[in-house]
């Protein structure tokens, strides 16, 4: 790799060239990425695309008239300096703020470029020209809000945020809860069941525990499994697996922790409190973002669950 520094006029114009190239292809990825989700945004990086092009062609004229047709194949990669970028275009479902950060570091990382670019060079045509595309640079973040102002209107931008909330709703809420819901019911059978079973707090423990991980785990692995979400958008499986595995251990877990306790009555009494409020936290999450009242979700979760923990005792005390 070069340094910067170690760079002639010519392999700067040909760096530019190259960065231009490259910004303009990952704003048209951005856009394509874009399009389904958040039609207006989408308009935005497409623009922003064009624009990079345009300055490429500038850049490629300058060169043709100070070095002639010949272009050096010289890349960010090729000098030291530069940060490397995530391919964001890999990932789909694209997430609209990372997008959008990702491309206020690209804008400030090419302005930077013109401005050391503008201290190796003593050619007056190109001195200039690198001069206005790095003024460009410093107003492309007032571009993106002019071209937000004229694509995401006000309707717009509430149908994106719509979407951006079915999209968190559909990824993260609805496989977390269905984890919560599995951990917190399905293992209460087995818990009370060791439990007055054996009136033994450790051994109730135990057996409360490796439900819970067990059931995580079989909940995380099915989850996962259950479609790749190219056709549901419902994310990328290993994070759905991830987050249903982990909130169906963390359901079981509270309400057997409890049983460290060696007193066996108050083990029990503090686990029936923590079961109680693991179906409320379940009745509201499902209120706030499954469009269910609240009344009717924690009846439909209190039922389920005082059935399951009725199983428990009975088999328990048989």
């Amino acid at each position: 790799m070069k340094r910067f520094s170690e760079l002639s006029e010519q392999e700067i114009l040909a760096l530019a060239i190259a960065l231009e190239e490259e910004d303009a292809r990952v704003y048209a990825d951005y856009a394509d990425g874009l399009k389904d989700n958040f039609p207006a945004s989408a308009k935005v990086f497409a623009e922003m695309a064009e624009e990079e092009n345009l300055h490429r062609r500038r850049l490629i004229e300058a060169h043709r008239t100070a070095f002639g047709e010949h272009i050096p194949l010289i890349r960010r990669q090729d000098v030291k300096g530069f940060v490397v970028r995530p391919a964001l275009w890999r990932v789909r479902p694209l997430r609209l703020e990372t997008v959008r950060k990702q491309a206020e570091t690209m804008e400030y990382e090419t302005r930077r470029f013109y401005e050391r670019a503008l201290e190796r060079t003593s050619d007056a045509s190109v001195r200039k020209l690198l001069g206005d595309l790095a003024a460009a640079e410093r107003s492309h973040e007032s571009l993106a809000s002019k071209l937000t102002e004229l694509h995401v209107t006000t309707d717009a931008a509430k149908e994106e945020e719509e979407t951006r909330r079915r999209m968190f709703i559909l990824q993260v809420v609805q496989p977390g809860l269905a984890g919560l819901m599995d951990g917190s019911v399905s293992t209460l059978a087995p818990l009370f069941a060791a439990a007055f079973a054996t009136h033994n707090t450790w051994e109730t423990f135990l057996v409360g525990l490796a439900a819970s991980i067990g059931a995580g785990v079989s909940m995380g692995f099915a989850e996962a499994m259950s479609d790749d979400g190219s056709l549901t958008g419902r994310g990328r499986p290993w994070m759905r697996g991830l987050i249903t595995g982990a909130m169906t251990t963390v359901g079981g877990i509270g309400h057997t922790l409890p049983y460290l306790i060696s007193e066996f009555r108050a083990a029990t009494a503090f686990a029936v409190a923590i079961v109680l409020i693991e179906l409320w936290v379940i009745a509201w999450v499902r209120a706030r973002y499954m469009d269910t009242k609240f009344l009717q979700a924690a009846f439909e979760v209190v039922v389920g669950g005082l059935i399951v923990f009725a199983t428990g005792i009975l088999i328990g005390s048989a």
